[in-house]
């Protein structure tokens, strides 16, 4: 059964600078807006074609979802793992510090 992209979907970028980075989404006119929180924030997502991201199957409630900080804490296990041992060794997803 295939996944369907949808608003609060936890999503991997596949290609572009971002490859390899979690973000959550919200889907507007046939495209993907990302945002983690970070150098990505709710207000200013970045677009981005869904054929470039890769569905985990986990759904953020977005209404709980309501700053930047609470994105940051919900995404951290999945970029970072649950201690934050690899954020010593591992950009921000989109680049920026």
């Amino acid at each position: 059964m295939k996944m369907e992209l949808k608003t609060g979907a936890i999503v991997e970028s596949k290609n572009g600078h971002d490859k390899g980075y979690f973000a959550v989404v919200r889907v507007e006119n046939g495209f993907a807006y990302l945002a983690n929180g970070r150098s990505r924030l709710l207000e200013k997502p970045k677009r981005k074609n869904p054929r470039h991201l890769s569905l985990t199957g986990e759904v953020l409630d977005m209404e709980i979802i309501t700053t930047d900080k609470k994105l940051r804490a919900a995404l951290w296990p999945w970029n970072f793992g649950p201690d934050g041992a690899a954020a010593l060794h591992r950009r921000d997803s989109f680049g920026k510090r």
